[in-house]
């Protein structure tokens, strides 16, 4: 009787959670974001290693005071968010990718051409990336132990960079613990009517047929909670 009530609750839950693809942010369509600094594969030693990026045909300047709309992240860690496009960032030796990129007032990423840049280098004795002409994800949203209520939706949003969804043939597939969903474009994605608890967000860059990417930063994970 209990497992029955059980199985029953579960698809219920099951049932009720759903995903939905969210229009592409149209704000800033000519906005520029280039990287000065670092250049590619550029060595800087182990310490504050800086970045010079400049924006043209975007209002960085009349940002409310505090919110950033310039984030970058490295090597697939939560994205950080810059009150200046030119800063320094303490690092240890490694080999790094940074990908900068610009958000809407809503913080979601803008994903036309030039809205985002992307630069491996290196600090101390390391050796650059393997090279690889595979494409790689940058996720914006969630974040790492990242909380949202009972009830709260969540958004996922990302870039996929060195190669076109459509014309390479790629998907982005969703792991929510049991719940999945595939697109086949970089649209935000809402997720509604998630149950309490912990839960592991894996997204992950595949061939349309399914096929893994080899290159680096084609999977990423981040742990939500629902509270």
């Amino acid at each position: 009787m209990d497992q029955t009530g059980d199985s029953l609750q579960q698809t219920e839950i099951l049932s009720k959670v759903a995903f939905f693809q969210l229009e592409d942010s149209t704000d800033y369509p000519d906005a520029i974001l280039e990287l000065y600094t670092p250049l590619g594969n550029q060595v800087f030693r182990p310490g504050k290693v800086p970045f010079e990026f400049n924006v043209k045909n975007f209002p960085l300047e009349d940002a409310t005071p505090g919110v950033p709309l310039l984030f970058t992240t490295i090597n697939g860690a939560d994205p950080v968010g810059q009150l200046s496009p030119i800063f320094q960032k303490e690092l240890t030796e490694g080999t790094y990718r940074v990908v900068g990129y610009l958000v809407d007032e809503e913080g979601l990423a803008l994903k036309n051409f030039g809205n985002y840049v992307d630069r491996d280098f290196l600090v101390g004795d390391s050796r650059a990336f393997p090279y690889s002409a595979e494409p790689f994800l940058a996720v914006n949203l969630p974040r790492n132990e990242q909380s949202i209520s009972l009830g709260e939706e969540l958004i996922i949003d990302f870039l996929v960079l060195g190669g076109d969804m459509k014309l390479d043939g790629l998907k982005v597939l969703v792991e929510i613990n049991e719940f999945t969903y595939e697109i086949d474009q970089m649209s935000p994605i809402r997720v509604e009517n998630l149950p309490l608890g912990s839960y592991q967000v894996k997204i992950k860059l595949l061939r349309k047929d399914g096929k893994e990417l080899e290159g680096p930063f084609s999977s990423v994970s981040k742990t939500i909670h629902v509270r």
